[in-house]
């Protein structure tokens, strides 16, 4: 009997079991897409006829433990959604794809926000216009019951950057913590101190906050690798990832795939690294894997529909290079 299968007596005598150790514990935003699909995006004041439209589960933190389990990961999801048809809807789509969400906490009388998108068929590019989440923010205790999973891996998104002062390693062990970084939130300079994997995409090396203006992409990676305390790794959309480890910037392109739609393709970058974490790869191959993931996830539309099985996600990751710039 492996660790994962021993049993806990509970207090009536009787045996309970235990379930295996979670890969990736994930924290964060739910939403619905709503999206349209347009042939040219239009210009202010003008129209442009619908393509087509399509309704699927998103935000940052769902579709992230939605990559996990179809990757084969077990993903359990700490979140908010409203007692309503947009958060029933959520909840199905999350369950569907293999996700544990017996720590979602449904808010009655919570409204589950929506997010509209619009994607440019000629190129793939996407426009979000996303109703701020209204629901109550999560705390500490709403994350304290779902570390009974020991997580090997924490994922927090861009709306959990305040929880960063209350994650400690008093609180939470050493569990490896990433974060999705995506601009300049209440939070930021703890968040910075306190993630092990800090991974932004390349308009966060922009913030003004930041101060690097005028400096090269190479030289604003260097100042932000000395702000912070973990690995930084910095997604690029079409020119892949870039990373430093040993003080030697890295570079992993992206496999030329035929994109209909960038919208998860970040989540899904996130996703994968969290899980190539949880299964101890090495850092090179952990980058190279969520490239694969998060390329193959635009080859259809939505945020989840292109997300590939981890045998084909292998197949491709096998042939990107880390290469040393």
């Amino acid at each position: 009997m492996t660790s994962d299968e021993k049993t806990d007596r509970c207090m009536s005598g009787k045996a309970t079991a235990v379930k295996p150790q979670a890969d990736v514990l994930v924290v964060g935003r739910s939403c619905v897409d709503s999206m349209a699909v347009v042939d040219v995006f239009p210009r202010e004041d003008t129209k442009a006829p619908l393509e087509f439209r399509l309704t699927e589960g998103g935000g940052q933190g769902g579709t992230a433990s939605a990559c996990i389990a179809r990757l084969g990961g077990t993903a359990v999801y700490v979140g908010r959604l409203g007692k309503d048809p947009e958060g029933a809807f959520c909840l199905k789509r999350l369950k569907d794809f293999g996700v544990e969400t017996a720590f979602v906490d449904v808010v009655s009388g919570g409204k589950t926000p929506v997010a509209y998108i619009f994607v440019t068929r000629k190129n793939g590019k996407r426009t979000i216009i996303y109703e701020r989440n209204a629901l109550p923010k999560l705390t500490f205790d709403d994350i304290r019951p779902a570390l009974s999973r020991r997580p090997r891996v924490l994922l927090l998104d861009p709306e959990t950057t305040y929880l960063a002062r209350v994650l400690t390693p008093r609180r939470i062990g050493a569990i490896p913590m990433v974060y999705d970084c995506e601009r300049w939130r209440q939070g930021m300079e703890a968040m910075m101190a306190a993630a092990d994997f800090f991974i932004p995409s390349a308009a966060f090396l922009d913030s003004e906050r930041l101060g690097f203006q005028g400096l090269s992409f190479g030289e604003k990676m260097v100042r932000l690798q000395a702000r912070i305390k973990g690995t930084l790794i910095v997604t690029r959309g079409s020119y892949g990832a870039y990373y430093i480890l040993g003080n030697v910037l890295y570079r992993v392109r992206a496999p030329n795939v035929p994109v209909k739609d960038t919208t998860g393709a970040g989540d899904n970058f996130h996703a994968a690294f969290a899980l190539a974490l949880a299964r101890q790869w090495d850092l090179h191959a952990a980058v190279r894997f969520s490239v694969a993931v998060a390329s193959l996830s635009c080859r259809r539309y939505g945020g989840r529909n292109g997300i590939p099985e981890e045998k084909e996600a292998l197949k491709t990751a096998a042939t990107l290079k880390s290469i040393r710039i």
